[in-house]
């Protein structure tokens, strides 16, 4: 099971999230100057798809990665992605996260709070231990007790 893939010398872990720029197609039929007339437009556009890496599949020729949005009205969206695509224009990397998993399909049962509460690798780093500790003085009757 991978943890991570290179791809174009980025390197892509589960967890991450993503921005893939997908190439779309898009064929419409448009009426001419006449009424008989029908003319096919073909329009090439790149549609961006953000979400998180769930998953990676396949073997280093047919990889293949999973990538899950949260859609409007709280609908989950999943998309299969091969590497090896000439679609696939660019992955970058928007927030990476610390994950002990190979698979995150538990995701699919939390909420947009819960999964946007996932580990920042820098946010784990411990923080410096504090040398002095404070002790509070507690005056009563003309006594100093310390607690």
């Amino acid at each position: 099971m991978a943890i991570s893939v290179n791809y174009n010398d980025k390197v892509l872990h589960i967890g991450d999230t993503l921005q893939v720029f997908y190439k779309l197609i898009e064929k419409e039929k448009v009426s001419g100057k006449t009424k008989r007339e029908v003319k096919e437009e073909v329009r090439e556009r790149i549609q961006i798809f953000e979400g998180i890496l769930l998953a990676i599949r396949g073997v280093p020729p047919h990889k293949s990665i999973l990538v899950r949005k949260i859609a409007s009205n709280a609908i989950g969206v999943e998309r299969i992605f091969p590497l090896s695509s000439p679609w696939i224009k660019d992955i970058k990397v928007i927030r990476k996260a610390k994950i002990r998993r190979a698979k995150l399909y538990y995701l699919r049962n939390k909420t947009r709070k819960e999964v946007s509460q996932l580990k920042d690798p820098d946010s784990t780093k411990k923080s410096p231990a504090k040398s002095a500790k404070t002790t509070r003085i507690k005056k009563t009757a003309g006594h100093e007790v310390k607690k």
